[in-house]
């Protein structure tokens, strides 16, 4: 005889968003893609198809990965994936082959679905990855670009029709098993798998929903990337609210300028590119109805700040990371601030803020984890606990409990506390670069770079760019003879990098500024930029 069910408790699950919203919304529209739409009741179906035929080829746990732009099937996959008892990689689209094999063999992944665009980064995928055992073609009727020549072993169609049988239940029977895997730019050259728990990822979607106000009218625009943090588990957070998702397979100036004017957008995220995107498009107009844009990464300048309120825009501020399941702390609005001058209210807003709801409060901490001033200028690290931290790295405890020290995620981010009790960041420990919203690694950079024959050492370090936040900018000494230039190192780090990684900038300085220990001082490099 089973376990008798509590009358008091029950496990929580995203997977209970859409059970709600298909029981409350059956004919509602969930989805808009192209000449597409679903109502909750399709998306329920399609997600119930897919995770039957799913459930016959996996045990509990395994990993299925989705290789898409934001199109439906990357978004049915949040659901399907898990309700199948399988645990969802959504990979970063950008990535080169290298990089996704990588992550694949890392992740053990059994099954991949990748769009038809994309089918040329993963044609080496099955000779490479032991565990890999299909690759399903997803065909969108909105891509319109030549098929790679690459075999597959089957469709999405296909595959999901395959699916039959009783409906599978959605609730589950531990809320701490894993529900995703993200996979970081890793800090040491390789990306680092983040598990995230269903748990996690509902209380994350809770705050998502409050924070962004959320409700059956959202009309949501897909910006951000759904591989980047589970899209901040948006795709559950719209779900439960009973909104609508409006799908994007790319963000680019006219196709979201089309579906502000056409299709009644309420909200999207995205990093500061997307809010100059939109805020420096010549289509650009006040609107009649508001949009809210919650971006993150690096801070919005205050000129597209400007831009996008007189557009009627409103403009939210967050910080996180993938580790803490996409937004943590949020710069919440004072009405104080209603008083200062354009520069001192900007000073504010940039900040990152205060815990989200569902979060505890941040600290900035010294190496003893006591907590720094809040003086605005004493710089420690920030740390973070609460439901919505990772459950750990995957297949790699001494990165885990190095992370976790102390009882407290260490983000490697440091950072101010102001009197207010808002965080401010200040630099990135890691010496992360965000361009457009992605997480570039400068280790990885100039590891590509120094596996160069021609090159006796390299200093990669991130700049401010107005479109993309920042840029990674290269510092490369020639080995002795060598007149290597820019274009050929561009040319070598391309057959390892994703090409956003690839800096566009090059100098070829005598000599890089060092410490006593022989350590480059990037500081005075970006100082120097």
């Amino acid at each position: 005889m089973g376990v008798q069910p509590l009358a008091n408790h029950s496990e929580l699950t995203p997977l209970r968003f859409l059970q709600r919203s298909v029981e409350v919304y059956p004919s509602k529209e969930a989805i808009v893609h192209g000449a597409r739409s679903y109502s909750y009741a399709q998306f329920g179906a399609e997600v119930q198809q897919f995770a039957k035929a799913l459930a016959a080829r996996i045990e509990p746990g395994d990993r299925v990965a989705v290789l898409a732009p934001n199109i439906p099937e990357m978004l049915i996959a949040h659901y399907a994936v898990p309700l199948a008892g399988g645990v969802l990689v959504a990979l970063n689209t950008r990535l080169s082959a290298r990089e996704l094999g990588y992550i694949m063999e890392h992740s053990a992944t059994k099954m991949l679905f990748a769009d038809s665009e994309l089918l040329g980064a993963v044609e080496t995928l099955h000779a490479e990855v032991p565990t890999l055992e299909a690759i399903i073609e997803i065909q969108d009727a909105e891509f319109t670009g030549g098929r790679p020549d690459v075999l597959v072993d089957g469709t999405y169609a296909e595959f999901i029709a395959t699916g039959t049988g009783t409906d599978l239940g959605y609730a589950i029977a531990d809320e701490r098993a894993p529900i995703a895997l993200n996979y970081t730019s890793g800090t040491t050259g390789k990306p680092k798998g983040v598990l995230y728990s269903h748990r996690g990822s509902y209380l994350n979607s809770m705050g998502e929903a409050f924070h962004q106000g959320f409700d059956a009218r959202t009309r949501y625009l897909w910006t951000l990337p759904m591989f980047h943090c589970n899209g901040w588990c948006t795709p559950w957070a719209v779900t439960a609210a009973g909104g609508t998702h409006l799908c994007l397979r790319a963000v680019r100036e006219e196709p979201v300028w089309d579906a502000i004017d056409n299709l009644g957008v309420t909200h999207l995220c995205g990093a500061p590119t997307v809010c100059s995107i939109i805020a420096d498009s010549p289509r650009a107009h006040e609107l009649e109805r508001g949009i809210r844009i919650t971006t993150a990464g690096a801070p919005p300048s205050p000129a597209i700040i400007r831009k996008l309120q007189k557009l009627g825009i409103e403009v939210v501020h967050v910080y996180g990371l993938t580790e803490v399941y996409g937004p943590y702390t949020i710069c919440e609005y004072q009405d104080a601030w209603n008083e200062l001058d354009d520069e001192a209210k900007a000073q504010r807003v940039s900040r990152q803020g205060v815990g989200m709801v569902q979060a505890e409060s941040a600290r900035i901490v010294d190496p003893d984890m006591n907590d720094v001033p809040a003086d605005g200028e004493t710089m420690g690290e920030i740390v973070l606990r609460g439901n919505n931290v990772m459950i750990g790295y995957y297949r790699d405890e001494e990165a885990t409990a190095a992370a976790f020290a102390g009882g407290w995620f260490h983000t490697g981010d440091l950072g101010v506390m102001h009197p207010d009790g808002y965080i401010q960041l200040k630099d990135r420990a890691k010496d992360i670069i965000i361009s457009g919203g992605e997480n570039i690694s400068t280790i990885e950079v100039e590891q590509a770079f120094a596996s160069h024959p021609e090159v006796l050492d390299v200093a990669v370090i991130g700049v401010p760019d107005e479109k993309w936040g920042e840029t990674p900018v290269a510092y490369v000494i020639r080995a002795s003879g060598s007149q290597i230039d820019a274009a050929a190192l561009q040319a070598h780090a391309r057959m390892q990098l994703a090409g956003f990684k690839v800096p566009k900038t090059i100098h070829f300085p005598q000599d890089l500024p060092r410490t006593s220990t022989g350590k480059v001082q990037k500081n005075v490099l970006r100082q120097q930029a």
